[in-house]
């Protein structure tokens, strides 16, 4: 057996991406996703709606004929997944309570939550969710509970993450309803954590020092696969269960899966200096630097790929056959999510899950800051753009459009968020043009989107207090304005000092934020009114 060379690794023998027809993702509306005719109507639960996976299942379940309910702390984070085509029940999964009124009359539960991208705790979090959920589906009579962990290697010296899943996978099964583990490895899709994380070292770094394992053995999968097997997995017969690994039909290593993202985005190839010394705590602080991963999911992910990760078997054939036109080589699937990434359909995102600690309370209303310290930067300016025009332009705020200000200001403030375990700028947004609430939005997060008025962003940055960002449409088509709110309650002495070391700059970010709006807001009308 050779051991594979990460400056040149070579990667299986696959079609050119370029050339290779593009096969559709999994709708839910193929008859091998459908509810069998004449049955009688499933009411579908899922946990982890709102995360990159469960984003992408609800509407495709919805499309496959099931009544589907989710239980969620804020029905606003689901409008843009199914719409009103949803049940929402209001609650948290770590709450028994929640999760016994969510599972009522339900027919089949899917678990897709992993808490590492909330909390600290996240093995203990993980733990008291599936008691919760293994609890409330025996009672409840559910016929089946669907769960996507991740491949487990054959060692028992699992990293955290690894053995919180496995963990979870054996409560489930404990709760006597039939339970389908899918063990999956690097998802790769649009907007993925782990194809983000390939993307940007690649992009960034042309020579790489890496961790020796860079030189395991992996086997990713694309997103649209995991979604054949989610899709499939209410129809399997009720005497199946257990744990399935899934993947795709490539083995790589981590340095070739790099190689084959630059070869599939036209780089050149990049050289991998393996390296004994890292340990995964300086590989993640690594990545925290370097791609929009903050450090706090770059651990556990790097840990996961301390040994081989590759499917044990392929019994999950016997249960579900592969999609008909075969499962997407790995090349396929980068070249797929770039094209994505290209033409602004990125349809979820890891960012949709990855909330920071910031509190998610929303803005109190005004009359509510009596008695409270709360400071305020307001600007205005009256423009002769119609709010069509000018919406366009704040719905496009950040990402690659930038903060209509001084770009080094911000960069600067995005970096030392990033130095003190933040998420900074680098996460950008899931889609250049569209906003929906609790979108990310660099160190933002969308809380209120009103349509043509509206749009209000929560921090989501280390501060030492709250702080909100207002950006509002007033007045109507022929006399329009901008107004422009930053809103900020100091915690303590420390937040009085924060405020007070930034209002300098205020008149530079704010104000110079508010006349750039306007401007290429005039400027686009202008240019629609000549043609």
């Amino acid at each position: 057996m050779t051991t594979p060379n990460p400056n040149h690794p070579e990667p299986p023998s696959q079609p050119n991406p370029d050339s290779a027809p593009v096969i559709s993702s999994p709708s839910g509306a193929e008859p091998m996703y459908a509810r069998p005719l004449g049955a009688r109507p499933e009411r579908v639960l899922v946990l982890g709606g709102s995360g990159y996976i469960g984003g992408r299942l609800l509407p495709r379940l919805v499309n496959s004929g099931y009544t589907v309910r989710v239980l969620s702390r804020r029905r606003e984070r689901l409008e843009g997944s199914a719409g009103d085509s949803l049940e929402v029940v209001a609650g948290d999964a770590s709450d028994a309570g929640a999760v016994d009124a969510a599972m009522q009359g339900v027919d089949v539960v899917y678990y897709l939550i992993h808490s590492m991208t909330t909390e600290r705790d996240f093995a203990r979090v993980d733990r008291q969710i599936a008691q919760n959920v293994a609890g409330a589906a025996a009672r409840h009579g559910v016929r089946r509970i669907i769960y996507l962990g991740g491949l487990t290697p054959e060692t028992s010296d699992l990293s955290v993450h690894l053995a919180s899943r496995h963990e979870v996978a054996e409560i489930l099964e404990a709760s006597r309803v039939p339970t389908l583990v899918f063990q999956a490895g690097v998802v790769i899709g649009s907007g993925s954590a782990s194809f983000e994380m390939v993307r940007h070292l690649t992009e960034v770094l042309p020579v790489m020092p890496a961790p020796k394992w860079v030189l395991n053995r992996i086997q990713p999968i694309a997103i649209r696969d995991v979604m054949h097997y989610l899709l499939a997995a209410p129809r399997v017969g009720a005497e199946v269960g257990g744990t399935f690994d899934i993947g795709g039909p490539d083995v790589l290593t981590y340095a070739a899966m790099m190689n084959g993202y630059a070869r599939a985005a036209g780089l050149p190839p990049r050289r991998i200096l393996a390296l004994p010394v890292l340990t995964p705590r300086l590989a993640s602080h690594w990545v925290n630097l370097v791609t929009p991963v903050p450090g706090r999911l770059a651990r556990p992910l790097v840990e996961s790929l301390q040994h081989d990760c590759v499917m044990r078997d392929h019994r999950i054939d016997g249960v579900i056959a592969p999609p008909p036109a075969g499962l997407t080589p790995y090349a396929q699937a980068v070249s797929l999510a770039l094209r994505r990434i290209e033409v602004d359909q990125v349809e979820t995102s890891w960012v949709d899950a990855a909330v920071s600690r910031a509190p998610s309370d929303p803005l109190p209303s005004d009359p509510e800051w009596a008695g409270r310290v709360v400071y305020t930067d307001l600007r205005s300016e009256p423009t002769y753009a119609s709010r069509d025009a000018l919406w366009k332009v704040i719905t496009g705020i950040g990402g690659e459009n930038g903060w209509y200000s001084p770009p080094v200001l911000w960069a600067l403030r995005g970096w030392m968020d990033r130095l003190v375990g933040g998420v900074g700028l680098q996460r950008g947004r899931r889609n250049r043009s569209d906003v929906r609430v609790g979108d990310a939005i660099d160190f933002w997060r969308v809380e209120v989107c009103e349509p043509g008025r509206m749009l209000r962003l929560r921090a989501e940055m280390r501060l030492p207090g709250l702080a909100w960002l207002e950006l509002t449409c007033e007045g109507d088509e022929t006399d329009a304005e901008y107004v422009q709110r930053a809103i900020f309650f100091p915690r303590g002495l420390a937040g009085r000092l924060y405020w007070l070391a930034v209002t300098p700059f205020h008149g530079i970010v704010f104000a110079g934020m508010a006349r750039r709006i306007v401007e290429i807001a005039e400027s686009d009308e202008a240019n629609r009114v000549q043609r």
